[in-house]
């Protein structure tokens, strides 16, 4: 899964065949039948596997932030800073759509049950603003929209600093936005919102 991950980061889907997949693994072609009846059934488990990744290193950097705002921050900042140091991930992300289209579904639906469940947790503290679930899958898709582009942004920029400011500017615009449309008392989520900066700073620098 790690060589196949490897490959297509590298060539695309398209290129990425079984013979490379099993000289990465370091392994003999005919090995590779033994785990997958072919290469589309690698393919449909890739992103699914990557994506774990991923969010496991995403959950552990939020658990160190406290709950609310100052975690949902982290999560966005880990997330795009994955991104920028996991220039393949990209590839295997956006080329599913395409080419392991159930893999993508599996992903986004790993997403999306995230959210969902972070949002209700906010509703049932009395922090986030009460909505339905129509409502609240609304919502996550607008800011799935956010992480999208926001990846584009990255994955596209050669320049080093250009992509630091990258990060650091949606991280400013994702809080202002979850501030305005979702937080019911923000003085409990932590500084008023002329203050903002300085959250989103401190969470970027972290």
């Amino acid at each position: 899964m790690a060589a196949g991950c490897k490959v297509v980061a590298a060539e695309g889907y398209a290129s990425a065949s079984i013979a490379k997949i099993a000289e990465t693994a370091g392994v003999a072609q005919g090995t590779f039948y033994n785990y997958f009846i072919d290469r589309q059934a690698l393919f449909d488990e890739l992103l699914p596997y990557e994506g774990i990744r991923m969010l496991t290193a995403v959950e552990e950097a939020a658990r160190k932030s406290p709950p609310g705002l100052a975690r949902e921050l982290t999560r966005f900042n880990e997330f795009l800073r994955y991104v920028a140091d996991n220039e393949g991930f990209y590839r295997v992300l956006y080329e599913a759509e395409v080419f392991a289209p159930d893999a993508h579904r599996i992903h986004v639906a790993n997403i999306v049950s995230g959210y969902r469940r972070s949002l209700k947790r906010g509703m049932s503290s009395g922090h986030v603003a009460t909505l339905t679930d129509d409502q609240i899958d609304c919502i996550v898709y607008q800011l799935l929209g956010m992480r999208a582009y926001s990846t584009m942004q990255i994955h596209y920029e050669t320049n080093s600093n250009c992509k630091a400011r990258i990060i650091e500017d949606p991280m400013y615009i994702y809080e202002r936005i979850i501030r305005a449309s979702l937080l019911i008392d923000q003085a409990e989520e932590g500084k008023p919102l002329a203050d903002a900066a300085n959250i989103q700073k401190d969470v970027v620098s972290r």
